[in-house]
């Protein structure tokens, strides 16, 4: 059963039937909102977003992954590969990130996914944005944060998944925010940390 989440909403990532998930994906899916007028069809262009994981051991970032470094340096998050135009927004995850969390290192504690318009177009220009966290070993959807209401900004710090006793939780986040890269992001994404 998926869990819709809100702003600031917690989740344990622990399997309802005991035990803990191993292995999550963060699934990220949008499309180009329909254009209006005479012109619409001339002045349309492509959104390109970008997923990017971030992970950080004490408040101090360690590696980054996202579509120029494909995997992080342990080779527990992989990156599934770039998408520059987005797609139907028919439900389907246009940029995926896989996180193998047994394999995560120990010192890693929090792990946040950002998102960002590397063309530059505001969230106003975007249709069907979501953020999903999928059990990848049962292809079952846990928890969906959706992009509502568009926004002149250029990126949002989604969400993260946080070391929480001897398992994970995950967090919405949900903030906007601007830049164009993960760099960009970086001082608004340690006020979550």
């Amino acid at each position: 059963m998926t869990v819709n989440l809100t702003k600031g909403q917690q989740i344990s990532l622990a399997k309802s039937g005991g035990g803990e998930l191993t292995v999550v994906r963060m699934g990220l899916g949008w499309k180009s909102a329909p254009r209006r007028g005479f012109l619409a069809r001339l002045t349309a262009r492509e959104i390109d977003l970008d997923a990017s994981a971030l992970l950080f051991a004490g408040g101090s970032p360690l590696d980054v992954v996202f579509f120029q470094h494909l995997s992080s340096d342990d080779g527990s998050v992989q990156h599934t590969g770039d998408n520059r135009v987005g797609g139907s927004g028919q439900g389907g995850d246009d940029e995926s990130i896989v996180v193998d969390l047994r394999r995560v290192p120990a010192h890693v504690d929090q792990i946040v996914f950002t998102v960002n318009s590397f063309t530059g177009q505001t969230f106003e220009e975007v249709d069907n944005a979501f953020c999903r966290l999928v059990d990848e070993t049962t292809g079952q959807e846990l928890a969906r944060y959706t992009l509502t209401g568009g926004g002149r900004h250029t990126a949002q710090i989604m969400a993260k998944v946080h070391r929480s006793g001897t398992g994970w939780q995950m967090t919405a986040i949900g903030t906007p925010a601007d830049g164009r890269t993960f760099q960009d992001l970086m001082p608004a994404v340690t006020m979550h940390l």
